[in-house]
C-alpha cells in the first residue's frame, strides 16, 4: 500500500531577526528532523506539549510553509519544493480543519458560499450544479439545506465546525489535516464532531493527520500516535500499545498527567522537574534530558535516533535501546 503521505527529516527554522538593522541573530528550531507516513483510511495522531511544534509540521505537510529541509511526498509524487503553480495540482488532495471554528469563517458570507468557494477555484463542477453539490455536503454533515443562506455567526460552535469539515470535503481530499478541531468546542460536542469524523472516514477512506494535546480524544479517534518533544518525535506506536506500555520517559509523562474520568481510580504521577527547553538553544545530546528522571552520561552527550524497537513501534531513547 502507497502511503498518502511520507515525510523524512523534515526540518523548519526561523531566523530571528535582531538589532537596529534586523541583523540575522539565533535560530529557532521549531521542527527539526520530522519523520512519518500516513496510509489511506488511517489516523496519526501527533501529541505533545504546546510549542513542540505539532502544529508547524501540519503546516509545513500543507506547504503552507516552506520547510528547511527534509521531504514531502504525496501519492509518491515529491512536493516539497514546488511553485504555487504546479502545488495547484496537490491542493485539492489535501485539506485542513482549523482549531477555531470562530476565526477560520469569513463572517461576510452566506455558509453555502464558504462550502462552495473552493469548488469554484478547484474544481471542474459546473456553476448550476454546484448547489446541489453543496447541500449534500451540508447533509453529510449534519446541517440542514436551509442553514446554506445563513451567515457563521448565526451558527453554534459545534456547527460552525462542522461547516468547516464540509469546507475541507468540498474538493474529496485524500488527506486532512486537523489541528485540535475539537479544543474550542463542549466536551459532548466534542464527541458529535469526532464520530462525524470517523464516519466520513469510514465512508469516504479518509487519512487524518490529526494534532491534539488531549490524550482522551487521542485514544477515541486515533489508530497510531506520534509522541512529539521540542520539535522531534520521540515515539511512534500503534494506539492500543502506546497507550498500554509507553516506552519514552516522556511518553510516561504524559499518560500519568492525563485525568481518569473516575473518582476511585488513582494513577500514579510522575511529576517532572525544571521547564520545557529552549528551541532556541536546545540541550545537547537528547533534549528530554534535562527533565527526565533516568537520564545519564550518554543522553548528555548524544542525541538518540528514532529506532524501529518492534513491528510498527518506533522510539528514540537510549534507554530503550
Amino acid at each position: 500500500m502507497t502511503p498518502i503521505i511520507e515525510v523524512a527529516g523534515l526540518k523548519k527554522h526561523f531566523a530571528l531577526k535582531r538589532g537596529l538593522f534586523s541583523r540575522s541573530g539565533a535560530t529557532v528550531k521549531a521542527v527539526d528532523g520530522v519523520g512519518f507516513t500516513i496510509n489511506p483510511g488511517e489516523t496519526l495522531c501527533l501529541v505533545g506539549e504546546s510549542g513542540c511544534g505539532k502544529s508547524t509540521v501540519g503546516k509545513l505537510v500543507l506547504r503552507l510553509l516552506e520547510p528547511t529541509e527534509g521531504t514531502i511526498r504525496l501519492d509518491g509524487e515529491d512536493i516539497t519544493h514546488l511553485g504555487a503553480g504546479d502545488m495547484r495540482l496537490y491542493r485539492k488532495r489535501m485539506q485542513m480543519v482549523f482549531q477555531d471554528p470562530y476565526a477560520s469563517l469569513n463572517p461576510r458570507m452566506a455558509a453555502g458560499r464558504i462550502v462552495s468557494e473552493p469548488l469554484e477555484n478547484y474544481s471542474d463542477i459546473a456553476p448550476e450544479e454546484r448547489e446541489a453539490y453543496v447541500a449534500e455536503l451540508f447533509h453529510k454533515v449534519g446541517l440542514r439545506g436551509d442553514a446554506m443562506r445563513r451567515f457563521p455567526f448565526e451558527f453554534s460552535g459545534g456547527q460552525r465546525q462542522r461547516l468547516g469539515i464540509a469546507r475541507a470535503l468540498a474538493l474529496n481530499p485524500a488527506l486532512i489535516i486537523a489541528d485540535e478541531p475539537v479544543s474550542a468546542l463542549d466536551v459532548s460536542v466534542q464527541a458529535q464532531v469526532l464520530n462525524l469524523m470517523m464516519d466520513l472516514q469510514e465512508e469516504m477512506g479518509l487519512a487524518y493527520l490529526f494534532v491534539s494535546h488531549d490524550l482522551g480524544v487521542v485514544e477515541h479517534i486515533g489508530h497510531r500516535v506520534a509522541v512529539m518533544y521540542l520539535g522531534r518525535i520521540v515515539e511512534i506506536a500503534d494506539k492500543e500499545a502506546l497507550f498500554e506500555t509507553p516506552l519514552h520517559p516522556y511518553t510516561q509523562a504524559l499518560m500519568a498527567a492525563a485525568p481518569i474520568a473516575d473518582p476511585h481510580v488513582k494513577r500514579e504521577r510522575i511529576v517532572l522537574q525544571g521547564d520545557v527547553p529552549s528551541a532556541i538553544s536546545p540541550p545537547p545530546g537528547c533534549a528530554f534530558h534535562t527533565r527526565c528522571p533516568h537520564a545519564f552520561e550518554r543522553c548528555k552527550a548524544e542525541t538518540p535516533l528514532l529506532k524501529a524497537v518492534a513491528h510498527g513501534r518506533q522510539v528514540a531513547c537510549h534507554l530503550v535501546e
